[in-house]
C-alpha cells in the first residue's frame, strides 16, 4: 500500500502545479509580466521553505548532492519558462498538447535508465494519457491554425525538462528529507530564472506591494507543494509511474480554469478528463492487486 502513499503525493503535486496556469492568468490580467510573476513566485516559495527549515529533521548533504539538486530544480524553472514561451507563439491547446509529451518521454528515459523495455500496462497508460491529452486540451475543436514553429520547439523542450525533472527528483539526494531538499531545487529554480531574467528585473523592478497575493498563492501551488510532494513521492516508485501520475496535472488545470476563471468545460474535455484519469488508474489497480497477492508489483 505505500506505493499507493506515494503515488498519492505526486498526484496531490501535480494538481497543484495544475492550478498554477489559472494563478498565472489572474496575475497577467492584474498587468504583471510573466518574468515578475515567475521571479517573484521562486523567491516566495524559497524564502517560505527557508522559514520552515529549522522546524524540520535536516541531514547531512555534499556539495555535490546539492549541485545535483539544484540542477534539478533549473529544469522545473525552465519548464515554466519554455511553456510559457510556447504559449505566447502558439494556441493554448497546442501548448498543452506539446508538454504533455512528458508522459512517454518520462517512460523512455526510464527505460533507457534501466535498459529494459516498459511493461504493457505503461504503454497502455500512455496511449491513453496521449489521448487524452488530446481531448482534455480542446485540441479536437480548436484545430491546427497559425502554428509557429519555433512555438513546436518550445512547447517540446518544455516537455523534456519536466519529464527530466520528474526522472531526477526520484534519483537525487533521496536520503534528504523533503523541506531540505526542496529548499536546494528552488534555490536553483530560482538561480536559473535570475541568469535569464535579471536584468529585466533590474531594469523595471517588481511592484512587490501588488504583485505579492500572486506571488504567495504562485509559491504554494507553484513550488511548495509540488516539490515537497514529488521529493516525498518519486524516490519511491519509479519514474515511469511517476511521470503516468503527474499528468494529472491537466485535468486539474482545467477543473482550476472552471472553478477560478469562470471558463466552460466542452464534453471533449470531459471525456479528455476521463480517459487521462484512466490512463494514471490501471497501473495503481496492478500495484493494489500485486499487494493484495504479497508479490512485487512490475511496474
Amino acid at each position: 500500500m505505500n506505493n499507493i502513499k506515494y503515488s498519492l503525493y505526486i498526484l496531490i503535486g501535480a494538481c497543484s502545479y495544475g492550478v498554477l496556469a489559472s494563478i498565472v492568468k489572474l496575475g497577467l490580467g492584474a498587468g504583471f509580466a510573466v518574468h515578475e510573476l515567475t521571479s517573484s513566485q521562486y523567491l516566495f516559495g524559497l524564502i517560505l521553505l527557508i522559514i520552515a527549515l529549522p522546524f524540520i529533521k535536516r541531514t547531512k548533504i555534499t556539495l555535490k548532492q546539492i549541485g545535483a539538486l539544484m540542477l534539478t530544480g533549473t529544469a522545473l524553472s525552465m519548464t515554466g519558462i519554455l511553456y510559457g514561451l510556447s504559449l505566447e507563439r502558439n494556441p493554448a491547446s497546442i501548448a498543452v498538447v506539446l508538454l504533455f509529451q512528458f508522459t512517454w518521454i518520462g517512460i523512455v528515459f526510464e527505460s533507457i535508465y534501466l535498459k529494459k523495455m516498459p511493461s504493457r500496462l505503461k504503454i497502455i497508460s500512455a496511449i491513453l494519457l496521449i489521448i487524452g491529452t488530446v481531448f482534455a486540451s480542446n485540441i479536437v475543436l480548436g484545430g491546427f491554425e497559425d502554428i509557429a514553429l519555433n512555438g513546436l520547439i518550445y512547447g517540446f523542450l518544455s516537455a523534456i525538462t519536466f519529464a527530466l525533472f520528474i526522472f531526477f527528483s526520484g534519483k537525487v539526494a533521496t536520503h534528504v528529507p523533503s523541506i531540505q531538499r526542496s529548499v536546494y531545487i528552488t534555490l536553483g529554480g530560482l538561480m536559473i530564472l535570475v541568469s535569464i531574467f535579471g536584468t529585466r528585473v533590474a531594469a523595471t523592478g517588481i511592484d512587490f506591494g501588488g504583485i505579492w497575493p500572486y506571488s504567495l498563492l504562485l509559491a504554494f501551488f507553484g513550488v511548495i507543494l509540488p516539490i515537497v510532494l514529488f521529493s516525498l513521492g518519486t524516490p519511491h516508485i519509479d519514474s515511469g509511474l511517476a511521470t503516468i501520475v503527474g499528468s494529472a496535472e491537466l485535468p486539474a488545470a482545467v477543473i482550476a480554469a472552471m472553478i477560478i476563471l469562470g471558463e466552460q468545460i466542452t464534453q471533449a474535455q470531459v471525456i479528455g478528463i476521463i480517459i487521462i484519469l484512466l490512463g494514471i488508474c490501471i497501473p495503481q489497480f496492478q500495484m493494489l492487486k500485486s499487494h493484495r497477492k504479497g508479490i512485487a508489483p512490475n511496474n
